[in-house]
């Protein structure tokens, strides 16, 4: 049958956590099922963008949002009670192509990653939908606003209190939801989340694979999308707080800093004994230079695709309890979690000088995200969802 994947942004390459998990649901629903995928842009595509998305698409379709009217729109959003970012993405003129889009080819199924596209699709009543929730966004926002410049807090608590009540009000237009993890769908206030199916991440085990014999330059890394809010506080907090306590007991750690479009608050952090390396064609080749994985974040929502990368190449990984929610590995067998700086670091030191307790973290973890990660096993519900009956509609 054909199924429409309506997402935000084009999914690839894959630099965050809603562009992986796009491309590996893509390519794993295009061996039952042709798709027809339409993104919402606000940049130019990578160059490699389409040759990478047509082997599972039977056709492609970009849908360019104009700077001008974006900023228009988020003006508007102060008069609205939707969220900020619905309105970002939301354009009238892209809801016409995307009519066409679904006239032309009358899709069986529609399938809309995240709350921001699903504007676009709350009037196909008719056509059974997926909204992939991904994760409690409006939690991440109060988790950032706690933390925001005092200035921008009431900014943060607007939208926090919008997304709260669209995550709860949208559910109704969709036959089917689907999130991320349990810890995630605790945070919907709505009195059907049980009805939410949660579709876990899952990691590349045949690209991501452990990396014997590799030089290590760096005993610490930290990989992720730089420009991201959480993954900044990570680094700062490993910089400022983490790694000087650590060069206590080992003076010569360092640490890498790896991902894309670092802000310039993480360019800051250069030093001595910090690498910002910024954008990796092959973002392996952080992961098999370095020791250790350290992954302290304190803000954010759903599942650290970062912590299943490093598993699945064998790298002992230290992080927060808040990261593990998700994740669900084992502390002091497959993982290390600390709740303090005082424990991090801690972790952090035990897993550089004990090799009994590396290669313990190093094997279990590994076998952890191959028994639990899979990507072919971890989308079998949503190709559930896509085929089962329709039964009703979903309500205006």
């Amino acid at each position: 049958m054909k199924v429409l994947f309506l997402l935000s942004r084009i999914p690839y390459p894959l630099i965050k956590g809603d562009k992986l998990r796009a491309f590996h649901h893509i390519r794993e629903v295009s061996k039952q099922h042709k798709i027809i995928l339409v993104c919402l842009t606000d940049t130019q595509p990578h160059e490699e963008a389409l040759e990478a998305l047509k082997p599972y698409c039977e056709e492609i379709h970009i849908i360019p949002l104009k700077r001008p009217l974006i900023g228009l729109n988020l003006i508007k959003a102060f008069m609205s009670h939707l969220p900020f970012q619905v309105h970002y993405f939301y354009h009238k003129k892209a809801q016409k192509s995307i009519d066409k889009i679904v006239e032309t080819h009358l899709p069986k199924h529609i399938f809309c990653q995240l709350i921001r596209t699903s504007e676009y699709v709350r009037k196909y009543q008719l056509i059974p939908s997926t909204l992939d929730y991904m994760d409690a966004f409006s939690k991440g926002i109060e988790r950032r606003m706690n933390k925001a410049f005092p200035l921008m807090k009431p900014l943060f608590r607007t939208e926090y209190k919008r997304l709260k009540q669209y995550e709860t009000d949208i559910f109704k237009h969709f036959n089917n939801k689907t999130i991320i993890s349990a810890q995630d769908r605790a945070l919907i206030e709505h009195p059907r989340k049980g009805e939410i199916q949660i579709l876990k991440n899952g990691v590349d085990l045949d690209y991501f694979t452990p990396s014997n014999g590799s030089e290590k330059k760096y005993d610490l890394c930290f990989v992720g999308n730089m420009s991201y809010q959480p993954n900044i506080t990570a680094v700062q907090y490993i910089a400022k707080e983490i790694l000087p306590q650590i060069h206590r007991t080992l003076p010569h750690v360092k640490l890498l800093i790896a991902g894309a479009n670092p802000a310039p608050s993480v360019k800051l952090l250069k030093s001595k004994h910090i690498t910002v390396q910024g954008w990796l064609p092959d973002i392996r080749e952080a992961y098999c230079s370095s020791k250790l994985f350290l992954a302290p974040m304190t803000i954010g929502t759903g599942l650290q695709n970062k912590l299943l990368e490093a598993m699945s190449m064998g790298m002992p990984c230290v992080t927060t309890p808040l990261a593990n929610k998700a994740l669900k590995a084992t502390h002091q067998k497959e993982i290390l979690i600390g709740s303090t700086t005082e424990e991090l670091v801690k972790h952090t030191l035990s897993a550089l000088l004990d090799s009994e307790l590396y290669n313990k973290l190093s094997l279990n973890g590994l076998q952890f995200v191959q028994n639990n990660y899979s990507w072919s096993k971890n989308s079998q519900p949503l190709l559930h969802l896509i085929e089962k009956p329709k039964i009703g509609t979903a309500v205006v």
